[in-house]
């Protein structure tokens, strides 16, 4: 009912947006367009709601690779579902954590303030986009819509709707979700407001992956010389396992701008016409969260051979987390450019945050009926001082400031300074920066530039306390201390992108072999090489990225030292307006310790002593990717390989990738 709600929704709101666009434009300037911006997009960044440029969603390259699980990333653990956990193992292309750590697991799928996307266009804009395969008991069907529209040329909104669901290839690997927003802003000449408010909520079958890899690598040894078998058949570790992940977030920013007016001219208008030049910007800004998980098993044989330890309920497993904050911003901001002696902005701004985090778990009373008592036999001895529900309520306060170059094409620049002044933010320390710059070089414009910060922040609290029924832990970390130093050098004649990355890390969390936090007192060090260059000759292209990564302690943070992405492809038109992509890419990467996956916390975990290496294996699809006027469509074949170089196809130990299927994609811009 929801999902049909905002699609009815998104269809009436054009033809309302569109009416009201009508009966502004008669009686008007023809030249009223000019004040828009048609196709224009942007997100948020910080509190300030400072406005980034983004692209629209009407690309057509690699639009098939977006339905393709495994390859989300170039090098991606995952456990194979569409909208299903997975963790980049591309080092520094990992978000930020979340607040709530349980999040991080679906972070390529949730939607949060920094991917929400505002649109300004003068056609109001109706993105329909249908995925789906064709095998009727693995199928998968993604739906997507995403409308924008203005008003006016100062006021605009939208809204958009996701709703993944799979069946899954293998055993106990169903996935759905429903996700949703709207936005809204305004621009008048001294108050701008932009709003904006999404909602989540994933449902994924838990199956703990298979019991044996030999069913992927050597069929014929388990099962009595057949050498082939259907996934759907192999036997799995868990069984009515769920994951149940729901979230919601509204944020809003008001500004007030104080400056003065100058006299434009447009070419060929003979109005005289006044804009406001900004001189200061008041800002306030309000952002609240709120999240919970919940875990549910209904099997307990298969509970109790999965997970070592039960410690409250040796029945079933009900464990709820949950967690909400608040976060109130006031600002000042002296917009860069409103003088010649002022090229650069500045701003100062303060954020108070109140936040909560408590947990809830099913323990049953003695003589309860049908519930085990909870003196049990089999359950595990709870660790001193550790609660049952433990619960936390924390106030906190930073000051920050910014100064930035955004505008013009020499030299850009930003760098921010955050400090935390209450609560356990004392001692919090944020500060980052970049720089880009352009010089001619032969005929063209190249671009390089620099970034870095450096980080000395609290840890996540549910990494410091957590009580499950399968895990607990009470831990006292300290501070981790992060220190990051980059650079990228862009050519675009020759179509090439280099860049590097270095980070060192003290105390480090992670997940140990047992599945739970742990804190590295010592230094870990990430070094990053890529280079991406794309070739082209006629009609024939070919695009390569290639990554190389070395950690200095691959037992706590296992990477893939190379990792590829190769895109060849035929590029053309038919008849002068049906665009045509035909080509195969594939995802390679080297072997590692691959990570391994824990559902009772979603959270991704090293191995011990004795690991299991994925990896050198190429995963490829081969596809037909056509665009004619505003409508987007493909057909492919993706892992066309399986089977032909090897079959040790596994995303992490026991979780093997998807195997070959036929997918098909539609997408459509309904333009009023």
């Amino acid at each position: 009912m929801a999902v049909l709600a905002a699609l009815l929704v998104m269809f009436c709101l054009p033809l309302a947006v569109g009416a009201q666009n009508q009966k502004m434009d008669k009686g008007s300037d023809t030249k009223t367009k000019k004040y828009y911006k048609p196709g224009s997009a942007w997100t948020l960044d910080t509190q300030l709601g400072i406005r980034q440029p983004n692209t629209m969603d009407t690309l057509m390259y690699n639009y098939q690779r977006t339905f393709i699980p495994s390859m989300t990333y170039d090098a991606f653990a995952t456990t194979g579902q569409l909208s299903g956990p997975g963790l980049s193992m591309l080092y520094f292309e990992r978000p930020d954590d979340h607040k709530f750590f349980f999040n991080n697991a679906l972070s390529p799928w949730i939607p949060t303030l920094e991917k929400t996307k505002f649109y300004n266009v003068y056609i109001p804009m109706t993105l329909l986009t249908y995925n789906l395969t064709f095998d009727r008991e693995s199928r998968t069907d993604f739906l997507r819509g995403v409308f924008a529209g203005n008003v006016n040329r100062k006021i605009g909104i939208g809204g958009w709707i996701d709703y993944p669901y799979t069946k899954g290839s293998y055993t106990d690997q169903a996935a759905k979700a429903v996700d949703f927003g709207l936005n809204f802003y305004y621009t008048g000449d001294h108050y701008q407001t932009q709003m904006l408010f999404n909602h989540y909520r994933h449902v994924n079958k838990e199956n703990g992956g298979i019991t044996n890899d030999l069913y992927i690598t050597n069929p014929a040894e388990v099962q009595g010389g057949v050498n082939e078998i259907e996934p759907k058949s192999i036997p799995v570790r868990l069984s009515q396992v769920h994951n149940i992940l729901n979230g919601e977030e509204f944020y809003m920013s008001h500004a007030y701008c104080v400056g003065f007016y100058r006299d434009i001219t447009q070419p060929e208008d003979t109005v005289e016409r006044k804009e406001l030049v900004p001189v200061i910007k008041f800002i306030y800004s309000l952002d609240y969260n709120r999240n919970n998980r919940r875990l549910l098993a209904r099997d307990p044989s298969s509970a109790r051979e999965f997970w070592p330890n039960t410690y409250f309920n040796n029945g079933d497993t009900d464990d709820k987390s949950k967690y909400m904050s608040v976060a109130n911003t006031i600002g000042v901001q002296m917009i860069e450019g409103f003088q010649k002696w002022a090229p650069f902005g500045l701003s100062a701004w303060a954020t108070y945050e109140y936040d909560k985090y408590w947990y809830m778990l099913k323990v049953p009373q003695p003589g309860e009926d049908g519930l085990l008592p909870t003196e049990g036999e089999n359950l595990t001895p709870l660790p001193e001082g550790v609660q049952a529900n433990p619960s936390a309520k924390r106030n906190r306060l930073w000051v920050s400031g910014r100064i930035e170059k955004q505008k013009g094409k020499i030299l850009k620049y930003f760098a921010d300074a955050k400090f935390g002044l209450l609560g356990d933010a004392i001692g919090d320390m944020d500060i980052r920066g970049r720089i880009t710059t352009r010089f001619r070089l032969g005929k063209d414009t190249v671009e390089i530039g620099a970034h870095g910060f450096f980080k000395n922040l609290e840890p996540d609290w549910t990494l410091k306390h957590y009580s499950g029924n399968h895990f607990v832990w009470d831990n006292n970390f300290g501070k981790i201390r992060k220190f990051r130093v980059g650079g990228h050098l862009h050519i675009p004649w020759t179509k090439t992108d280099i860049s590097a990355d270095f980070e060192n890390v003290q105390n480090m969390v992670y997940f140990n072999a047992s599945g739970v936090p742990e804190q590295f007192g010592g230094h870990v060090q990430v070094l990053s090489l890529r280079l991406d260059q794309k070739l082209k000759f006629g009609i024939w292209n070919w695009n390569n990225r290639i990554t190389y990564q070395m950690s200095s302690d691959s037992k706590r943070l296992p990477l893939p030292v190379l990792t590829v992405y190769s895109n060849m492809f035929l590029q053309f038109k038919i008849a002068r307006v049906l665009h045509v992509q035909f080509g195969v890419d594939c995802d390679y990467y080297t072997k590692y310790r691959g990570m391994m996956y824990q559902p009772a916390t979603m959270s991704f975990h090293v191995q011990g002593d004795s690991p299991t290496w994925v990896g050198n294996y190429a995963f490829c699809n081969a596809y037909l990717n056509f665009k004619l006027s505003k409508t987007r469509f493909f057909v492919l074949c993706s892992h066309v390989n399986q089977n032909w170089f090897g079959r040790n196809y596994f995303s992490m130990p026991g979780y093997p990738v998807n195997p070959r299927e036929f997918r098909f994609g539609l997408s459509v811009d309904f333009a009023n």
